[in-house]
């Protein structure tokens, strides 16, 4: 083999291990020119490792790997982080969509009551089909972070301020009404605001019976321990709202006793916690519609007005022991009003005691009011109670009879009745009253 053969040879095998070196990555001594993957060429000396005699630095590719390892590890843990993080907001979207939209919630009912002091009123406009303004009504507008809490207390929602969040959006705060609800937690947020309204199959209703003869006073006290309406409210609208109905025409605002005998009474259903207004509506409404037009013509016959007939039956009712005595009674009344005689019917004296009495006494009798009707002539400033139908069928059809005069029989526990003082006084000189 030539010499020229045997150099050529020698330089291929080095130029092979050279490569093979800055493949695996080591680099010479000297200055390093950069292939096209980041070594140095071949035949070069690598610098700033060792001496200038061409000796190779034993160096591995250690630092390499290293970077190799941590890049990955911080990868998957940066990939660990946004799956976690994703993870939870997952599951923080499922637990509100839960509760938006009630799902997988456990089934429960509660009663939720939406007091009156927790709303405020305020005037709204009244737009037609084309937007034109037509007037104005008056909504409740609710105050939304105390219904949150209410619901969050009776356990039908989770997270008030996703609530208060919804219903900023909806405009709920002027979809509500005051009152007492049966809600579910199967109901979701559009739902419960739906259900939060008067008139609504939701609103607990309560049956609630009145006997006839019960005054205003007793009605409105009995209205509310059943939760319906506070007295006090009841007591402000009969005296302070206007209600159209034909046989209050006339009578004017400033007291509650103008309503005094046409609360007509019966067994009514009420919704719990539901306006003075639609309360007292619902008797006067079931008045209206009892009203026939012959008692109309009954009335104008005997040159009275409704109230007048209701005047004269709530007296009825107070005073009758039976249907039977009904007419009769009717019937003294009529005469003495035409006598123009004092009633003398001690039911107006009870009317304004601040408690009823079995028997009056007689500086009861002696009460300077224009109820007392054993001192004033005529009927008194209002009804008395609140009449049944028979009371005021008798007022308008009352018995043709001369009597003047009655007394309760304690024997029986009826009336006697007569046409002279003498006969009475002499029948309740036998009596221990």
């Amino acid at each position: 083999m030539s010499d020229r053969n045997y150099m050529d040879e020698n330089n291929a095998r080095n130029y092979d291990l050279d490569s093979l070196r800055d493949n695996l990555g080591f680099q010479k001594n000297g200055n390093v020119k950069k292939t096209a993957r980041g070594g140095p060429l071949p035949g070069e000396t690598p610098s700033g490792r060792g001496g200038t005699d061409g000796r190779r630095s034993s160096e591995s590719p250690i630092t390499k790997r290293r970077d190799s390892k941590t890049g990955c590890l911080g990868g998957l843990m940066y990939f660990i982080f946004i799956l976690s993080v994703s993870i939870i907001l997952a599951c923080v979207g499922w637990m509100a969509a839960s509760d938006v939209f009630a799902l997988n919630k456990e089934a429960m009912t509660a009663e939720v009551t939406l007091p009156e002091d927790i709303f405020t009123q305020k005037q709204v406009e009244v737009k037609d089909a084309d937007g034109n303004v037509t007037g104005q009504k008056t909504v409740n507008v609710a105050d939304i972070g105390k219904v949150a809490q209410i619901l969050k207390d009776a356990g039908i929602i989770e997270y008030k301020s996703l609530f208060k969040l919804y219903s900023a959006i909806s405009h709920a705060k002027e979809k509500m009404d005051p009152g007492t609800y049966k809600l579910s937690t199967e109901y979701d947020y559009r739902a419960i605001v739906k259900k939060m309204q008067f008139g609504s199959d939701s609103q607990v209703r309560t049956m609630v019976t009145f006997p006839e003869g019960f005054t205003m006073d007793e009605i409105f006290r009995r209205l509310e321990e059943n939760k319906i309406c506070k007295y006090q409210d009841l007591m402000d609208c009969a005296a302070n709202t206007e209600f159209s109905y034909k046989f209050l025409e006339g009578i004017p605002l400033g007291d509650a006793k103008r309503l005094e005998g046409f609360l007509f009474p019966d067994t009514y259903e009420f919704y719990q916690g539901m306006t003075p207004e639609a309360a007292i509506d619902t008797f006067l409404q079931i008045f209206h519609y009892k009203l026939t037009a012959e008692m109309w013509e009954l009335a104008k016959a005997k040159g009275l007005s409704i109230r007048d007939v209701v005047n004269i039956a709530s007296m009825i009712e107070k005073e009758a022991a039976n249907d039977e005595e009904r007419t009769k009674i009717a019937s003294v009344i009529y005469n003495r009003l035409k006598a123009n005689m004092p009633l003398g019917i001690d039911a107006t004296i009870q009317y304004i005691l601040p408690e009823h009495k079995e028997s009056l006494t007689a500086e009861d009798l002696a009460i300077d009011s224009p109820y007392n009707t054993r001192k004033n002539l005529g009927l008194p400033p209002t009804p008395i109670a609140n009449p049944g139908m028979a009371s005021i069928m008798a007022a308008l059809k009352p018995a043709s009879t001369n009597y003047y005069y009655y007394a309760l029989d304690k024997s029986t526990g009826t009336h006697r009745f007569f046409a002279s003082a003498s006969e009475f006084n002499a029948f309740v000189a036998t009596q221990k009253y």
